[in-house]
């Protein structure tokens, strides 16, 4: 029987919905941890991003226009910010600000700790950002985000409208707030993610994952580290041995969920879920509870590996 066939409120262990490809996933994995649904009744989940000093997590909503909070002592799920402007992406920086991706207006948002709100790039050269999607924040401080145009390609995540800029990965500077693209050439740039020690910046492309080598600032030698065919990815994040967890879907069941990967690029297990997984993000106390949105619900599972991101 295939892992969500059965009524999961009691599941003999080890969890079916968590498989061993290559042993070594054996070490990364809780042999008596079970895969949760933490919530249900989204349309269309992203952007997960923990907060620890809060014990909480957001994640966005996309068509339903909001941010949601769920709290990890009542474990129940509030609207956080309504509307969000479609927000999609989300991520902290180094002084624990939201840095948010919004569709609806086009830009990269932080908000401060007073709660007002600072738009970091809305545009380029006189010209609209198409509809950032993924964020991630350096150990310098830049914040990196992918601008593949999705949330203008209809009106359910956003407003229809017309690309007027190359669908790039952007890096903000953060000594001058200038921003300007560093990786060109992709299809539609998605995830991002660097490696723990920061050599290395993997971005989800359409069907495949692209790693390219960091020169200083300047990703280079891009190149797919892993083909994910018949399904692909979205978001992405490492853990501290540098293993790569990368969100999978539209491949169906047996291949929806989470697919970890080692640094060269072998699968090494894979987490099921009943749905297309959208995003990740390693939180809880100890950075080893890996959160999963994926279609319609939230979902979790304790892990043995440990998230890199920071903060």
């Amino acid at each position: 029987m295939y892992a969500w066939d059965a009524d999961r409120t009691i599941v003999r262990f080890p969890d079916p919905a968590i498989e061993i490809v290559d042993p070594r996933f054996a070490g990364l994995v809780v042999g008596h941890e079970v895969v949760e649904r933490l919530w249900t009744g989204g349309r269309w989940l992203e952007g997960p991003v923990w907060f620890g000093d809060g014990h909480y997590l957001l994640f966005s909503d996309i068509p339903n226009n909001r941010i949601l909070r769920w709290d990890e002592r009542t474990g129940r799920v509030e609207p956080f910010r309504e509307p969000s402007d479609n927000a999609n992406g989300n991520t902290r920086d180094l002084v624990g600000r939201l840095v948010t991706c919004e569709h609806l207006t086009r830009r990269v948002t932080r908000t401060n700790h007073d709660g007002t709100i600072t738009v970091l790039m809305d545009s380029y050269d006189g010209r609209p950002l198409n509809a950032p999607n993924d964020v991630i924040v350096s150990r310098d401080g830049a914040v990196w985000f992918s601008d593949p145009g999705w949330g203008i390609t209809g009106n359910y995540e956003g407003d229809r409208a017309e690309e007027e800029i190359g669908r790039y990965v952007w890096r903000i500077d953060p000594s001058t707030g200038a921003g300007s693209p560093v990786v060109e050439g992709m299809s539609r740039p998605n995830g991002l993610c660097f490696s723990p020690d920061e050599t290395r910046l993997y971005v989800v492309d359409v069907g495949h994952i692209r790693v390219f080598d960091m020169d200083g600032t300047r990703p280079v030698d891009g190149r797919v580290f892993v083909d994910m065919a018949p399904g692909g990815s979205d978001g992405i994040r490492c853990d501290r041995d540098g293993n790569l967890w990368a969100a999978a879907g539209d491949g169906g069941a047996g291949f929806d969920g989470v697919h970890c990967y080692a640094p060269d690029g072998t699968l090494l297990g894979r987490i099921h879920l009943p749905e297309t997984c959208s995003n990740l993000v390693f939180g809880g106390v100890k950075k080893n509870r890996l959160f999963m949105t994926a279609s319609r619900s939230l979902y979790s599972v304790y892990v043995e590996a440990l998230g890199a991101q920071h903060p």
